[in-house]
């Protein structure tokens, strides 16, 4: 399967990694590597995330890396990484457009 990030999701990774690096700049990149090593894991159990509770389709998923949530789309060839969201934060509409 192929793996593709949505711009959304690159930008959601950059402004967490940010907010980390203000925090304590050694963790970050550490941050950085294990979020895409757990997004990696999907290309070989594409379906180990559950059912993304707010919208109950079986093709939107998500993981969990730490306090986030990594919601992805299944496609028949690939999987699309579609955002990241603090595990406190609400799933919005604009979060799931491809």
């Amino acid at each position: 399967m192929k793996l593709l990030w949505s711009e959304l999701a690159i930008e959601r990774v950059t402004a967490i990694a940010s907010h980390i690096n203000q925090i304590n700049p050694n963790d970050t990149e550490k941050w950085i590597e294990k979020c895409f090593d757990r997004v990696l894991q999907l290309k070989d159990f594409p379906k180990s995330g559950r059912i993304v509770p707010e919208l109950s389709k079986t093709n939107i998923r998500e993981i969990f890396y730490g306090n986030y949530r990594i919601i992805y789309k299944l496609e028949p060839t690939r999987i699309i990484i579609m955002t990241l969201r603090h595990s406190r934060q609400t799933l919005r509409a604009r979060d799931m457009e491809s």
